[in-house]
Order: structure tokens, then C-alpha cells, then sequence
């Protein structure tokens, strides 16, 4: 019996991924701190009305009159934009071979110019709504506009890559040529400044629904995921993951799933959440006995999975219910049995895996003890069960995160061991304003690709075109939908890929017939699955660097492992009830039926038929698990809705395709191996 224990300390837990921002010197860390405190705290101010509070405070000590200044909505917005892109342009580099350790004076004139012409429209911002200057700004106001655009695609560069520039810098032309392209995707053309009025000044375009999710709900959701990393929950879910899961059958692969799926929630995207817990897990796994590329496999599926998983999910589901003029608490309470059904089908196959190579966990004595881990961070669970309270009871889905992430700074302060200090809390509080500079300059660009469309009429005429393309028929909508949203994931953020999507396919499958929540997590779901399917896959390629590992070979196993994701946007586009919308008995068999099929599935591609054992190889073995696949696909596949047939109908089709695969494994199973 070993008496080592799996001793994982708070420094061996790497912080969120800031490479690509400079190393500044105190001067600036003082001046980009001061500047981001100053966004924050008007966020604050705007989400929690406190003009309203001041004004009853002075009014309830005998004051006249109001001290309490009302923001209007775009003069927020304005100041908001205007802050995170002065961020934006000390904080990232022009290009990637830059000095990281000098701000240059090119990069302090943008900087400065954005705050200059954000002073000029914070003046004159009762004059931009009243007289509505998005149709008839003066000239000077325009070319006011012009300058502010140029900073908008230069920051959505620097933050988005060169994919975001050249997409958001010919869309956002668009409406200057809109009369000169195919008649497809034609619309009502603008000249050149008015386009610049109309992105800058309307609601539509930079101070769209984009900036308006950034402004109104991913503020306080992002500085809650940053807490719990600087407080030290990332130690707290791994050490708790591996107190369960650590000692079972192939227990750290089962732990990847545990712990990236919690750990997705705050990391931001699937490459950073590979790069934090994947440094931890992949060598466990490596150690037990799995494959480097199996490894890597596993942890790539379990990060892109995280950021589909609620509470936290990624910023997209922000921006998805402001276009669906929903609550967040909705979007997340749809996305609870996909994310179960997709951790769920990966679960079964590790487990499977493990079972037929006969891989073991670690020592029971190595793992942390349940009950200390508990003690150590109960503080994340009590703050985590805070926010879901006030999201789904008292519906404060702008404020929540704020409170709880008071409470967790607060309650932190009470544990010895994760106890933050002013040196700590000054990294985290840079830490959530490069982070919100980054996620600004992304948003504040693609809110110019909505702008182009809507402003131009575009939408509507590619909406009418897509139907009749392809004839009414929702299956072939479907289907150019699930690749154009794969494609677009490729070369651009999943939020640009979903935005564009949104405005462009969305109304015309919802026009078709579908309800728009499982459209519009359709196009989500698809935009995710370039992270983890070759050629490009580059969670995936991520975990292969961590595992020592083929990046293709990781890229195709991570396809392999994640296969049910393919599927599941499918599934609850064919019928909602997976979304938890719907009759409580319909949602009840769906679910039944599902989760039954995803087993099978995830059995069939494995190998290992639970209770019976390893399926045999040859020919029969590999027609066995074949039926098993196409049985549990059927089995899955939820009845009613546009499928056309009744779940019976389906059940039994499913017992007719898989029932001799099981028997056929049942005939050829055969022992697993014995590990040395």
C-alpha cells in the first residue's frame, strides 16, 4: 500500500490564459487597473439603478432635488466602448512578434483617440437619440463616425484574430456596394458616411445586441468566473473531482470530464480550459495508462462541453437570449439535458474503454480525503448555489453575479489555505479587465456585421431565399445550417459564427416551422464542434501538445469520443422536448429514450457492452457494434415533433436494429486483457 498522496497545490493550477496580452510595467498596469476599475464600477452603477438609490438616500436626509445622474442607455454603452477599446489598445499588441514589455506611441494614439470621440458622443448623446443621427448626423458627426469605426475593426483584430477583421471589415462595408452585388444578397445601399452614421449612432449595429448582452449581463457573469479562479476554485473542483472519481475504473479520465466540465464554466472557451486542467489530468491519464492521443481526446471533448454547460455558460448565451428576448435563466435551464446527454455519452465510453483495457485508477490512499476537500472550499458550492438561487427564484440575472461574487470575495477572506491578498486580488481584478477588454473588442466588432445586415434589409431577402433554395424543406435547412455554422466556427469566434448566423439562417428555420430556442442552440452547438473535428479541431490540438500526442491523430480520436454532439443538435431541433420545453410526460419518455440510446451508442462505439463484457473482434464483433451504433442512434432520436414517427415507432425499429448486435456481443465477447 502506498502511502503517497496526489498532492495538487494552488500553484500547480494555472491561471486563465493571457499570453497574447503585454507584460506591462506598473505605470500602465496603474493606468489600464484605473481605467477598467472606472468600466466596472459604472456597470455597477447602471445594473443596480444607483442613481435611483442616491436619489432616495439625499431625499431621506432632507436634500432638494436629485444628486443621482440617469445614464440613457447608449451613453452607457458609449462609455463602455469607449473604455474597453483604450484597454484594448494598450493592453494587446499590434502584431504577435511585438515587444510585449513597451507600449509604443502608434498603440497610445488609437488609445487616446478612442477616448477623445468617446467624449464627444458621450456629449452629445441626447442630441444622437433625439434628432436621430444614425439617419442624419452632421457631417462632422459623421466623420466623428468614420474614426470610431476604423477603432472598432483595428481592436476586433487585435482581440479576434485576422479571421474577425477581414469577415467584420467586408460585411461592415456592405451597405456602400449593397445594390452592386448578386441579387441574392441584395439590399438598400448607403453612401459611404451615412454607413458610418448608421453603425455608430443606431441600435442596431455598435451598440447592438452584442454590446448590449456585453453591457448588460456578461459583465458581472465574466468577474464571477475570475473570482472563483484567483479565490483557488480551480484546486477546489480538481481535488474535489479526483476525492470521487480519482480511485474508479480509468478514474482521471473520469475526472477530466468533472473537472473541465465545472472548470468550462469560468475558463472563458475550450482551448484555455484545456491549457489549465489538461496540464493536470492528461499526465494522470498518461499514467494509468491511456494513450496520449486517447488522453488528449478526452480532456479536448470535456473543455468544449464546459462552456456548453450551465450555469456559466459561455458569453454566446448571453447574446442568445438578448436575441431571443429571453432570460438567461431560460437558455440555461434548455441546455441542462444536452450538456447531461453529451457528458453522459463520453462518461460511458471512458468507462467502457477503461473496463476493456482493464485500466484501474489510482491508489484509493493518493486521493484527497472527500470530507477535507468539502472543508477546504465549501465557500464555491455555497456561492455557486447563491447565484442559481437568484437567477431561477428571484430572476436577478444582471445582478446575481455581482452579489455572488461579493460573497465569494467575502467568504474567502475566512479559509487560511485559499485566503486572496491585495497582491492576489490586484492580479485578478487585471486579470477580469483583459479579459472584458478582449471579449468588448470581439463583441463591439461583430455588433458592425448586424448592423450591415439589418440596416440593409439583407436579412429579410437571404431569409426568402434560403427557403426557396431549399424548397420548404427543413431537413436540407438543417443541414446547410449545421455546416455553414461549422464552417464559420472555424475562421471566426463561436459568437461572431452564431451572431451572423442569427440574423442570416435563424428566421429562416423559424419561418419553417421550429421554435426558435432550438434553432438558435443549434447553431451554438454547431459552432462548437470545430474545436474538437479535424482539419482544424483546435481544442484538440491543444491537448495533443499537453499529451506529447499526433495533433491529427488527438483531433480524430476527440471526434470519435464526441460523437453524440453531432447528434444531440439534431435531436432536440427534431423535438424540444429535449430542451425541457414542452408536456412533463413527453420530456419524461424523450429523456427516457435518449439517455437509453446514448448508452447504447456510446457501447457500440467502444466495444464493451456493460454486463456482458468486451465485444469480440473480427467480423462479427465489428457487425455487432455497428448495430449497436445505428440502434442506439434510432433509440436517441426523440419521436413526435418533425420526426414523423411515434416514439413506440422508433423504440421498436431501435430493438430490431440492436437486438441482434447485443446478442451477436453477448456470442463473441471475450476477456479483457490484463495490464501490466
Amino acid at each position: 500500500m502506498s502511502d503517497k498522496k496526489l498532492d495538487i497545490k494552488e500553484e500547480d493550477v494555472p491561471d486563465v490564459d493571457l499570453q497574447r496580452t503585454r507584460s506591462l510595467n506598473p505605470f500602465w498596469q496603474v493606468v489600464v487597473t484605473v481605467i477598467g476599475t472606472l468600466a466596472i464600477l459604472l456597470s455597477i452603477y447602471q445594473i443596480f439603478k444607483l442613481d435611483s438609490r442616491l436619489n432616495e438616500i439625499w431625499q431621506y436626509f432632507g436634500g432638494d432635488g436629485k444628486i443621482g445622474y440617469t445614464l440613457l442607455v447608449n451613453e452607457y454603452l458609449y462609455a463602455l466602448v469607449g473604455m474597453m477599446l483604450a484597454t484594448v489598445f494598450i493592453v494587446f499588441p499590434t502584431y504577435a512578434s511585438q515587444r510585449r514589455d513597451k507600449v509604443p506611441l502608434y498603440d497610445l494614439i488609437p488609445a487616446a483617440v478612442s477616448l477623445g470621440v468617446t467624449f464627444y458622443l458621450l456629449f452629445n448623446s441626447l442630441q444622437i437619440q433625439e434628432e436621430a443621427w444614425e439617419y442624419v448626423a452632421p457631417e462632422w458627426a459623421q466623420w466623428m463616425a468614420v474614426v470610431m469605426w476604423v477603432l472598432v475593426i483595428e481592436a476586433g483584430r487585435r482581440t479576434g484574430g485576422w479571421p474577425i477583421f477581414f469577415i467584420v471589415l467586408a460585411i461592415s462595408l456592405y451597405p456602400i456596394f449593397a445594390d452592386q452585388v448578386p441579387q441574392v444578397i441584395q439590399g438598400a445601399p448607403m453612401g459611404f458616411l451615412d454607413t458610418a452614421a448608421f453603425h455608430v449612432y443606431s441600435i442596431e449595429s455598435l451598440l447592438g445586441i452584442p454590446m448590449r448582452a456585453f453591457g448588460l449581463l456578461v459583465f458581472g457573469f465574466l468577474a464571477f468566473g475570475m473570482a472563483l479562479v484567483y479565490t483557488g476554485a480551480g484546486l477546489f473542483f480538481i481535488n474535489f473531482a479526483f476525492a470521487l472519481l480519482g480511485h474508479v475504473r480509468g478514474g482521471p479520465a473520469k475526472v477530466a470530464i468533472f473537472s473541465s466540465g465545472l472548470f468550462g464554466s469560468m475558463s472563458g472557451g475550450p482551448i484555455t480550459n484545456v491549457l489549465t486542467t489538461g496540464t493536470l489530468t492528461i499526465p494522470t491519464m498518461r499514467r494509468i495508462g491511456f494513450s496520449a492521443k486517447y488522453a488528449g481526446g478526452i480532456e479536448a471533448c470535456a473543455s468544449t462541453g464546459g462552456v456548453l454547460m450551465p450555469p456559466i455558460m459561455g458569453a454566446t448565451a448571453f447574446v442568445m437570449a438578448d436575441f431571443l428576448q429571453v432570460r438567461y435563466i431560460d437558455v440555461a435551464i434548455a441546455a441542462i439535458v444536452p450538456s447531461l446527454l453529451y457528458y453522459f455519452g463520453l462518461f460511458v465510453q471512458i468507462d467502457s474503454y477503461a473496463a476493456r483495457n482493464r485500466i484501474q485508477g489510482l491508489p484509493k490512499e493518493e486521493m484527497p480525503r472527500l470530507l477535507d476537500v468539502l472543508k477546504d472550499g465549501w465557500f464555491y458550492i455555497f456561492a455557486f448555489a447563491v447565484l442559481v438561487f437568484m437567477l431561477v427564484f428571484l430572476l436577478q440575472e444582471a445582478r446575481a453575479p455581482f452579489y455572488a461574487t461579493a460573497l465569494l470575495l467575502i467568504l474567502n477572506q475566512l479559509s487560511p489555505k485559499h485566503r486572496m491578498d491585495w497582491k492576489k486580488f490586484y492580479k485578478f481584478l487585471q486579470a477580469t479587465i483583459f479579459l472584458l477588454a478582449e471579449l468588448a473588442g470581439i463583441l463591439a466588432a461583430i455588433g458592425l456585421i448586424v448592423g450591415a445586415v439589418v440596416g440593409t434589409g439583407m436579412a429579410g431577402s437571404v431569409t426568402n431565399d434560403l427557403v426557396y433554395l431549399a424548397g420548404n424543406n427543413i431537413f436540407i435547412l438543417l443541414a446547410m445550417g449545421a455546416l455553414t455554422s461549422f464552417i464559420l466556427g472555424i475562421g471566426m469566434t463561436v459568437t461572431a459564427a452564431y451572431i451572423f448566423l442569427a440574423i442570416i439562417l435563424a428566421p429562416a428555420l423559424i419561418r419553417s416551422g421550429l421554435d426558435p430556442m432550438p434553432v438558435h442552440m443549434f447553431m451554438l452547438y454547431w459552432g462548437m464542434l470545430s474545436f474538437i473535428t479535424p482539419p482544424v479541431a483546435l481544442a484538440a490540438f491543444a491537448a495533443a501538445s499537453v499529451a506529447n500526442a499526433k495533433p491529427m491523430e488527438t483531433g480524430f480520436e476527440a471526434m470519435r469520443l464526441g460523437t453524440i454532439i453531432y447528434f444531440i443538435p439534431f435531436f432536440f431541433v427534431f423535438n424540444p422536448a429535449l430542451l425541457l420545453l414542452g408536456d412533463p410526460v413527453e420530456i419524461t419518455i424523450v429523456l427516457v429514450t435518449a439517455f437509453s440510446g446514448v448508452l447504447l451508442l456510446a457501447s457500440g462505439l467502444q466495444g464493451y457492452l456493460i454486463f456482458a463484457g468486451p465485444v469480440g473482434r473480427g467480423t462479427l464483433g465489428m457487425v455487432s457494434r455497428a448495430l449497436m451504433v445505428a440502434g442506439g442512434i434510432l433509440l436517441a432520436t426523440p419521436g413526435g415533433g418533425m420526426i414523423g414517427y411515434s416514439h413506440l415507432t422508433l423504440a421498436i425499429a431501435a430493438i430490431v436494429v440492436a437486438g441482434p448486435g447485443v446478442l451477436l456481443a453477448i456470442m463473441t465477447r471475450r476477456e479483457a486483457p490484463v495490464r501490466a
